[in-house]
């Protein structure tokens, strides 16, 4: 069952074993521990945002994925939260991460955003590998990366693997 009270499709379900959201669960464990905390997703949210998170916004996203009440998000947890219903127009979690990401709002992440944002993450982009992000995403250098794009982008399982 997804946490909104929905039950799993056979079809959901199937996607659920078959993908793979670690690179966007890695970059929300900011500890590397295994497991989306509070602090977690305080550490994320400071890398986009001069004032502090919402403690409100950030037990709510906590409370929606943590099933088994543990006060953390387990990576089984997470992708379960992210499979259900249509990934691209979902609201959730990863929806959040790209508005943080998106920082003029206009839809869409440019080259900047990207690069500022695998900064932030700490995680070392060439100019190159950006673009290289951008094109997987369907997206093209001058106009940027849209939400859907930035779930594909996400979803690789190895790098310079064809979509």
């Amino acid at each position: 069952m997804c946490p909104s009270g929905r039950t799993l499709s056979v079809e959901t379900a199937t996607t659920t074993l078959t993908s793979d959201f670690r690179p966007a669960f890695d970059v929300l464990d900011a500890d590397h521990d295994g497991k989306i905390s509070k602090d977690d997703l305080r550490a994320f949210y400071a890398g986009f945002s001069s004032s502090a998170a919402d403690e409100n916004l950030i037990r709510s996203m906590i409370s929606a994925a943590d099933s088994d009440n543990d006060g953390f998000v387990q990576y089984e947890e997470f992708e379960r939260v992210l499979a259900c219903g249509d990934r691209a127009k979902s609201s959730g979690v990863m929806e959040d991460v790209f508005k943080e990401m998106d920082k003029d709002g206009d839809g869409k992440l440019s080259h900047e955003d990207l690069k500022n944002y695998m900064s932030s993450a700490g995680f070392v982009a060439t100019d190159e590998d950006i673009k290289a992000m951008i094109k997987l995403g369907g997206g093209d250098e001058n106009q940027g990366v849209t939400y859907a794009g930035l779930l594909k982008i996400l979803a690789v399982d190895q790098v310079g693997e064809a979509p």
